[in-house]
């Protein structure tokens, strides 16, 4: 069930991931670390397999001094760590479902909140996985500063994940594949580009270029907010 490469696979490339069966925060989710967080600027990064956002989340991670945040990390360690919400984990997986919603926010949270005293902000890889989990992390932590959707063609996502798979490892990097994994994501990305444009700041950036390019872009887009 894990993915080796940008993302955590919970079913697949952006599929639904079920009803949020926790709740994380309780009721009061103002005071004390809460509140702190929401000084912080919250960068939500959205993007196909294969567009870019691994490297470019590196790179922007340095410049600005910024935690970058990964869904698929954090449920990596979590199953690794043999904590009893591990297993919670690991039993829905088991079953084909995917990982729940409430446990991957309270992951969130958790890193965030470590993450407070050695940081100018959180750079979420990945995330908001669909409308509701959006919603919810709108609620329970603060709505995100900017949204940076990498806008690059399926054909040329693919020719990436293609070529990648030619030098390393990549089982599932096979066009079918690929083919699967990018439905997927644009079937779930539609809706929540669309829930953020009239929100908040909506960046879409233009991957099909070299890495610089596409980072010159990302910082002015950073710097709109810094």
């Amino acid at each position: 069930m894990v993915d080796t490469g940008e993302t955590f696979d919970t079913g697949s490339d952006y599929e639904d991931q079920g009803d949020d069966q926790f709740n994380v925060f309780g009721e009061d989710t103002v005071g004390g670390f809460m509140e702190d967080l929401r000084k912080y600027k919250i960068i939500f990064m959205i993007g196909g397999p294969g567009s870019g956002k691994g490297t470019q989340c590196r790179k922007l991670v340095e410049k600005y001094g910024l935690t970058h945040l990964s869904t698929g990390e954090l449920l990596r360690r979590e199953l690794a760590s043999g904590s009893e919400r591990s297993k919670v984990i690991s039993d829905v997986m088991d079953r084909g479902d995917p990982a729940p919603s409430g446990i991957i926010l309270e992951l969130l949270r958790e890193a965030m909140v470590a993450s407070l005293s050695n940081t100018q902000g959180f750079l979420i890889d990945g995330y908001p996985r669909e409308v509701k989990q959006g919603e919810e992390f709108g609620r329970r932590i603060g709505g995100p500063h900017l949204v940076i959707c990498m806008d690059c063609s399926a054909d040329t996502m693919t020719n990436r994940l293609l070529r990648r798979s030619q030098s390393g490892p990549g089982a599932d990097d096979t066009p079918k594949a690929i083919a699967k994994r990018l439905e997927a994501y644009y079937r779930v990305s539609i809706p929540v580009i669309a829930y953020y444009e009239p929100k908040t700041r909506l960046h879409k950036i233009n991957a099909e270029g070299t890495p610089e390019e596409v980072f010159l872009q990302l910082c002015a887009a950073m710097d709109s907010i810094f």
